[in-house]
């Protein structure tokens, strides 16, 4: 890596010469570093906000799953059947979908080489279980931080390579040269107060983006505090964005910030919504009598976690709507308490549950006590976790929302996970690989796949770099913007937190899990004009309002393409599928609530992906024919030929 200076209007700006940049520290722009360190790429560098921030290293789950093809016992698998599945998931591209499949035992196989303990049994087969949306056992887990594992061997091996990581570094723009990628430009979070010290220019042929989802973009949100996204940086710039409107919402705890899926729903907790005065409810007692049909709903709850618009008419989503009518509709606060049982029962009826909830009940021997003695019975680890974050399941109750948790769609991306610019690549949660629906687990799949196939197009279409003058011609427009959007928002005040706070809450309230078609026009002009007078409205006065004033800028572009996409959508005739509904007096009212009134899916536009693109006067959106699930296999012999002749596979 080569530092270099360059001037800008008499601010002088270091700059680093390298080949690729990776933005991000997760498991997919680690996994895209090592690849291209180890196909023989030295000149690369990482950038990142935080090394030790980022949702790969800082979620989990009941049972955090990784999907991948089936390498255990006599059930029959292959990448086309896997492809099919996921193919399935609706509006999901073919050629990615059999990409994901076909690298996942490779990609699997390279993180349990790197000592992520995935189990094997005693013949040294990784043994499966089987996930949501998965017809075969092809999920498996090394636990409920199985994503943190991943990052943190990944990491291991960066530096046991000695790649270099650029820290506290916040990703800005996207610079171009004839439309080709030709560098990033970067604000430093520590030392920005000062303008001779604000920025750093990294000139590069090519950028892999795995920044994650656009976590920032929602007030009710599961995703580790301190993770924003960068999407839109990518939308400026110029990137499309695919099937914007499917995400995964579910409940979660608000501090910390985690799901309460598997184990803590299966041990039926007591929900208790708290007016602010003080008042307190068990609301889905209030709202379902019947004790058996009501906890077992909870019970489903558990491993139906994500909300689903399907479960919402009669299955176990109707809970997630009770919680957000209590939270959202009514303003109180939502607990699940697991020192007493709901109901007010001293001993539960255990056998009037449904066959599914006590069948599980009474093999894992827990049909007795409460649900925090459930818990330490059936998932100790379950409430060590919480322990070591700071709440005391024996002791305190645990609040809880409605909560954005992973984004099914994102940038658009080929089949080398390359977006349409040149040089330009996207790989984790940031690219819109799935579709509506998509098996547990293949979120951490994709990711590898997706960074794995980036680094492989660019370690074999090395692209001819621009000289330092080109360059500086090219980005200099870009810079002096940025330079002078500091100038105009740093000084003496700050408005910035408040003015994220705003934003994110009207985002949660008109284009989360339940979505106000009437309410998308007014936000996005909202933003549009929010957006456009950044420099006269926000003020900054410290380095971390001063990130936050290009993240307010990166929320706002996000939720101006997400609630286009969802206004589009509903205008094509889309209705209410996945993890979303979209409200409609002329619809049906989910086990009478008359709130959520909603029109089911009729499957017209499952072949189809919607695309939209960044404009400040007006995104524009369209929809095109998903692109069709190849053959895959072939005659070895012509395949072999055209591996050997460089160009015709990748």
């Amino acid at each position: 890596m080569k530092w270099e200076t360059f001037d800008f209007d008499g601010v002088q700006i270091p700059a680093a010469k390298l080949d690729t940049v990776v933005v991000g520290t997760g498991a997919a722009g680690y996994n895209a570093a090592l690849r291209l360190f180890d196909g023989g790429m030295k000149d690369i560098a990482i950038v990142t906000e935080g090394v030790t921030a980022g949702t790969s290293r800082n979620t989990g789950s009941d049972k955090q799953t990784y999907y991948k093809l089936s390498l255990s016992g006599d059930s029959p698998d292959s990448p086309h059947a896997m492809a099919e599945d996921l193919f399935a998931g609706k509006c999901v591209d073919g050629d990615i979908a059999y990409a994901e499949a076909a690298l996942s035992v490779r990609c699997f196989l390279h993180l349990a080489e790197l000592g992520v303990p995935f189990p094997v049994n005693r013949y040294g087969e990784y043994v499966g279980y089987k996930t949501d949306h998965d017809p075969r056992t092809r999920a498996t887990s090394a636990g409920p931080l199985t994503s943190k594992l991943m990052t943190e061997c990944l990491q291991a091996a960066a530096e046991e390579r000695g790649i270099t990581v650029l820290d506290r570094l916040l990703a800005v723009k996207i610079l171009k040269w004839k439309d080709r990628v030709c560098g990033l430009l970067a604000l430093r979070l520590n030392g920005c107060r000062s303008e001779a010290d604000r920025f750093v220019l990294l000139r590069c042929e090519n950028i892999i983006f795995a920044t994650g989802g656009p976590a920032g973009i929602y007030a009710d949100t599961v995703y580790p505090c301190g993770h924003f996204g960068s999407s839109g940086v990518l939308f400026e710039a110029g990137v499309k964005g695919k099937n914007l409107t499917e995400w995964q919402y579910g409940l979660a705890s608000k501090a910390p910030r985690w799901n309460v899926s598997g184990t803590y729903m299966q041990v039926l907790p007591t929900f208790v919504s708290v007016e602010p005065d003080g008042t307190e409810h068990e609301f889905l007692a209030e709202y379902d009598p019947d004790v058996s049909s009501c906890l077992s709903a909870v019970f489903k709850k558990g491993y139906e976690w994500p909300f689903d618009s399907r479960k919402a008419r009669n299955g176990s989503s109707v809970v997630d709507l009770l919680v957000y009518r209590e939270t959202v509709l009514r303003g109180r606060k939502v607990f699940l308490d697991f020192r007493r049982n709901p109901f007010g029962l001293e001993t539960l009826p255990f056998e009037t549950l449904a066959p599914e909830a006590y069948d599980y009940l009474k093999n894992a021997e827990a049909c007795f006590g409460t649900p925090i003695e459930r818990l330490m019975h059936m998932n100790e680890p379950a409430v060590e976790l919480y322990r070591s974050k700071g709440v005391d399941l024996k002791t305190q109750r645990l609040e809880i929302a409605l909560c954005a948790q992973h984004n099914n769609g994102g940038a658009a991306a080929d089949l080398w996970w390359q977006t349409e610019i040149p040089g330009l690549f996207a790989a984790g949660e940031v690219v819109g690989s799935h579709g509506v629906y998509r098996p547990g687990g293949s979120a951490l799949n994709a990711g590898q796949v997706g960074s794995t196939r980036a680094a492989e197009y660019i370690l074999r279409h090395p692209a001819a770099a621009i000289s330092a003058g080109e360059f500086c011609d090219a980005v200099h427009a870009g810079v002096s913007e940025n330079i002078q959007f500091c100038r105009a928002v740093f000084g003496e005040t700050e408005n910035v937190g408040s003015l994220m706070r705003k934003a994110q809450a009207e985002m949660s309230r008109v284009g989360g899990a339940i979505r106000d078609p009437d309410g998308f026009a007014a936000v996005i002009e909202q933003n549009r004009l929010q957006l456009g007078r950044l420099k006269e409205t926000v003020r900054a006065s410290t380095e971390g309002g001063l990130a936050n004033a290009y993240r307010l800028r990166d929320i706002l572009i996000s939720q101006i393409m997400y609630l286009t996409a969802m206004q589009d959508y509903v205008k094509k005739g889309g209705k209410s599928r996945g993890s979303a509904i979209y409200r409609s007096d002329s619809g049906i009212a989910p086990r009478g609530l008359e709130e959520f009134r909603f029109e089911p899916d009729d499957g017209a536009l499952d072949a189809l992906v919607q695309e939209v693109s960044f404009d400040a006067q007006g995104c524009r959106s369209g929809f095109r024919p998903v692109r069709p699930l190849p053959e895959g296999g072939g005659f070895f012999e012509n395949v072999w030929r055209r591996f050997r002749e460089d160009g015709n596979v990748y």
